[in-house]
């Protein structure tokens, strides 16, 4: 066994129950069929397992280097990425004219899960370059398009996003980086940017770096932010390459994990840039790449908590250790620790966390294709408005339960799971970025609290009601035996509710920092409430089916029901305080020792 991802799960999720097929009833999909859909992911997972996986141990070890000129990488990163390349996975869901094959978003989300598992730094050079073309192919002028997505989704050219700043981080506002305008209409551009995954390397032929800078005189704060195609290397209006561009490497960043990709701190030293759309309008424009990538970490953080509970299941039935509690015979033959509850209960929860954040992140993708081809434009914008909704909570919520369940991966292994003799050691230091990067995780929260639940009059919330309501219904049926979990649930949206208006009702007084101060409990209540919506979904497909599979599906819903939905009420009631604990930051006792 492969170890990276169950397929069966993915079909599960795929056919089961979000339905994905009928999205071939839709024009833009037509050509595609089951089949189709079953033929690229068994392409994509033999690459993931012969390809990817096999330098994942290789990557961690040996990190990328700086030799005075070039970033070195291990060569199998490039010919994993030429697998891919040549099996057209770049272009996949783009348009026929662009050499695609208009693949519905949810199935490359996907395959994207078997990358993701078997080496996640690999990976992630391919999903910001499909991130940065997915700007250009919508914000790119006819010629920026010819010169730089056409090439990027061939795998010639690879992209970047360069947002965040040395001194700035995640505060976009405080960005330093400037862009003058020139007579040729291209800007020089002067600043440094930090954090940046895929910089600098010999890979690709060229890096297509998307840099969010400002414009002397525009405004101020995020509205003065411009976006600027920024390569590597000049390219003609040919689309021949020219002389290196003013972008250099300042240093290599060494990471506790995602060692295989080199992370850079770059100096823009009159760097040529090309302004993308209209001035100012920047940061919209690059929230098209930061939202499909903030799927994208939920994905990965998914994906890793996946791969590390296939590790620790197949650990714990080989391991033999102990005896029943049930044994009081110590001549009898040490039992697989598989057997003993404890260790059963972290694969449960393990297999709770993994498999109830892969149905939210494609759920996730699923609405992408909503939105892209609804036969509506009204269903187009409950898409649209769904999926806003819970962007953060796919990224952060994501990320959470995945840290958590590489934690516990670690401790089924025991004393073994914290060498470098198991994989699950770097599951984790790879996962542990999946908080941080693309907004962390308190953003993520203040993001969701602060403005997706009350945005346009608290559409999108009312949205998410009425889909767990639907969930719920269906589970109260005649005979049904899910009505436990549908009065559950129902209790525990409606806690959600009643804490969602309260908050929101104190901000609008203007106790804005006491209403959004507990902003990551706030996440953890809607992602708990979340999850336990989609377990019920998951549990109505397993009912009356035979097979471990589907009894797997019902036990670990049981256990979503039992241990994690009870945390509802402790999360409510830390929330209705409104404590002021984390406030009062002229107070400096924080700073005593």
């Amino acid at each position: 066994m492969d170890k990276l991802i169950s397929r069966r799960d993915l079909e599960f999720l795929l056919y089961e129950v979000l339905e994905v097929e009928a999205l071939t009833q839709r024009e833009r999909y037509r050509d595609h069929s089951r089949e189709t859909f079953k033929d690229i992911l068994e392409v994509a997972h033999k690459i993931a397992v012969e390809h990817f996986a096999t330098h994942n141990k290789k990557n961690d070890q040996q990190e990328p280097y700086f030799d005075g000129e070039k970033v070195h990488t291990n060569p199998e990163v490039k010919a994993a990425l030429e697998a891919y390349r040549q099996a057209g996975l770049f272009a996949a869901t783009h348009d026929y004219e662009l050499g695609g094959i208009q693949l519905p978003y949810v199935i490359s989300t996907a395959y994207g899960a078997f990358f993701k598992a078997a080496n996640i730094a690999t990976a992630s050079f391919a999903l910001l370059t499909a991130g940065n073309a997915n700007v250009l192919r919508k914000y790119g002028s006819p010629s920026q398009q010819k010169k730089y997505l056409l090439p990027q989704l061939e795998g010639r050219f690879f992209g970047t996003m360069c947002l965040s700043e040395p001194h700035a981080g995640s505060s976009l506002t405080d960005i330093l980086t400037r862009a003058e305008p020139q007579p040729d209409g291209t800007y020089r551009l002067n600043g440094s940017k930090m954090w940046i995954s895929g910089g600098d390397h010999e890979i690709s032929e060229n890096i297509v770096h998307l840099v969010l800078a400002k414009i002397p005189g525009g405004p101020p704060g995020v509205k003065g932010i411009s976006l600027f195609i920024v390569p590597k290397f000049l390219v003609g209006e040919d689309g021949r390459l020219g002389p290196r561009n003013g972008v250099k490497l300042a240093g290599l960043n060494h990471k506790m994990g995602y060692r295989g990709i080199p992370n850079c701190l770059l100096s823009l030293e009159d760097a040529v840039g090309e302004l993308v759309g209209e001035p100012h309008q920047g940061l919209s424009y690059m929230f098209t790449m930061m939202n499909e990538a903030r799927i994208g970490v939920g994905m990965g953080a998914m994906a890793l908590a996946y791969t590390g509970y296939l590790h620790a299941l197949e650990y714990a039935r080989g391991r033999t250790q102990g005896r029943r509690l049930s044994d009081k015979n110590p001549a009898s033959p040490a039992v697989p620790i598989l057997q003993h509850p404890d260790v059963r209960r972290m694969l449960l929860m393990q297999k709770a966390y993994a498999e109830g954040s892969l149905h939210l992140c494609l759920y996730a993708a699923r609405l992408v294709d909503e939105e892209r081809t609804a036969p509506t434009p009204e269903a187009a914008q409950q898409a649209h408005l769904l999926l806003e909704l819970l962007t953060p909570v796919v990224k952060g919520w994501s990320s959470e339960l995945g840290l958590k369940a590489n934690e516990l991966a670690i401790q089924v292994h025991g004393g073994y799971g914290y060498t470098r003799d198991y994989n699950v050691e770097q599951f984790y230091r790879d996962n542990r970025l999946n908080a941080i990067h693309e907004g962390t995780n308190g953003i993520q929260a203040l993001d969701l609290l602060a403005r997706k639940v009350g945005m346009q009059g608290g559409a999108a919330y009312k949205l998410w009601v009425r889909e767990i309501e639907r969930t719920i219904a269906q589970s109260r049926g005649p005979g049904s035996e899910l009505k436990e979990y549908a009065d559950r649930l129902e209790q525990a949206l409606n806690t959600t509710t009643e804490v969602t208006q309260l908050l929101l009702s104190k901000a609008a007084e203007g106790a804005v920092e006491r209403a959004f101060a507990n902003s990551f409990a706030y996440l953890e209540l809607f992602g708990t409430v979340t999850l336990a919506w989609l377990w019920l979904q998951q549990a109505q497909k397993s009912m009356g089916r035979e097979g471990a599979f589907y009894r797997g599906k019902l036990e670990a819903a049981r256990y979503f029901y039992h241990y994690e939905l009870d945390k509802v009420p402790l999360l409510a009631a830390r929330l209705r305080r409104l404590d002021d604990v984390f406030l009062c930051p002229e107070q400096d006792w924080l700073a005593e020792c």
